[in-house]
């Protein structure tokens, strides 16, 4: 279709951007490379790594990088170091429990700070500049080391890390360089695999077990939640206002898989297998469902948020009409990427979606 199209069959794109050649918060961009090691912290990968391109944009590999990671992790016994940890850029060497640890993004932010681990170094999205609220309590006052498209390896450097955790879609162009500061663990990407990141991110630090059991309980309130609703089950739309677009993100995004956790159903266009579908502001009563939560990334003035929520025909749909499109928290819905802001998400469709749950 002519005139902001969905593009959501052919146009898929991240959470939240990438180091390296990003377009900015969910863009495609970097660039596809083997994989490399440095300073005898990581080995190049065997095997067959997601294409990059695929990976980011969908396709086959987008959708099975799940099934890609199942190699991922240790066979190291609980507590025994050093331990060996296989991820998206190879082998790994953990010499001991790492207790200085630099996230590079928000996935991994929430991932350790759920461990129970306070990171030393941290780096923010462009979108915001400081620490997310719902992990403010928790996260300590790590320093900042840059943004996820513009990664500070200096300021890296100057922190004496003995583990950096980030993913290969972010900054597989800084691996090397990475490795040479600290053992460094990438995922394959951020975003829906988020639960298996989880069970990697927790593995140089022996805490495999716990990680298991927070996804447990996690999986136990989303049933929890959904068994609440009863046979009837209203659909919901996550739609997201970015600088130059807006998205309904689909089933292949951290919102849908809770979403599907909960056995909330999406509408039909944003039943596939991509992150999200990009649609115009002449569009948006596609996003029209029983319910619809919208984010805002960064500043609602940087986006077509106020001019759609404004605009005639956002007042026409059914969701708008009864009162059930809400605004939620850009940062736990669109950017957590973690148990943490996954639990956070059940909360807010409990009070909203399924309150005698």
């Amino acid at each position: 279709m002519a005139g902001g199209a969905v593009l959501g069959l052919g146009v898929l794109l991240t959470a939240c951007g990438s180091s390296g050649g990003s377009s900015g918060p969910g863009g495609s961009g970097g660039s596809a490379g083997s994989a490399g090691s440095a300073g005898g912290s990581g080995q190049a990968s065997a095997g067959s790594p997601p294409d990059q391109k695929s990976v980011k944009q969908g396709g086959d590999d987008y959708a099975t990088v799940i099934e890609k990671m199942k190699g991922f992790g240790t066979d190291a016994a609980p507590g025994v170091y050093p331990r060996t940890i296989r991820h998206a850029m190879g082998e790994t060497v953990i010499p001991a429990k790492p207790v200085r640890v630099v996230v590079l993004d928000t996935g991994e932010l929430d991932n350790v700070v759920s461990l129970g681990i306070q990171p030393v170094g941290v780096v923010h999205t462009d979108g915001s500049k400081s620490m997310p609220s719902y992990l403010k309590e928790k996260a300590g006052n790590p320093a900042a080391v840059g943004t996820i498209n513009a990664l500070n390896l200096e300021a890296i450097a100057a922190l004496k890390p003995d583990l950096i955790l980030g993913s290969r879609l972010r900054a597989q162009d800084q691996y090397a360089q990475l490795s040479k500061i600290a053992p460094t663990v990438f995922s394959l990407r951020p975003g829906y695999p988020w639960k298996q990141n989880f069970q990697l991110n927790a593995t140089p630090f022996d805490m495999e077990a716990e990680a298991r059991a927070q996804l447990d309980a996690y999986q136990a309130a989303a049933a929890a939640i959904g068994a609440g609703l009863g046979a009837k089950r209203p659909t919901v739309t996550p739609l997201r206002f970015m600088p130059g677009k807006t998205r309904l993100y689909a089933e292949l995004s951290f919102i849908g898989t809770v979403l599907t956790d909960v056995q909330l159903p999406q509408p039909e266009i944003e039943r596939v297998k991509e992150l999200a579908v990009e649609i115009s502001p002449e569009q948006i009563d596609k996003a029209d469902a029983d319910w619809i939560f919208y984010g805002v990334y960064g500043t609602p003035t940087s986006t077509n948020q106020d001019a759609v929520l404004g605009g005639a025909l956002w007042k026409t749909l059914g969701a708008v009409k009864s009162g059930r499109a809400r605004p939620v928290s850009d940062e736990t819905w669109f950017l957590g990427l973690g148990v943490g802001a996954a639990n956070v998400v059940l909360a807010d469709l409990k009070g909203f979606v399924a309150p005698g749950a």
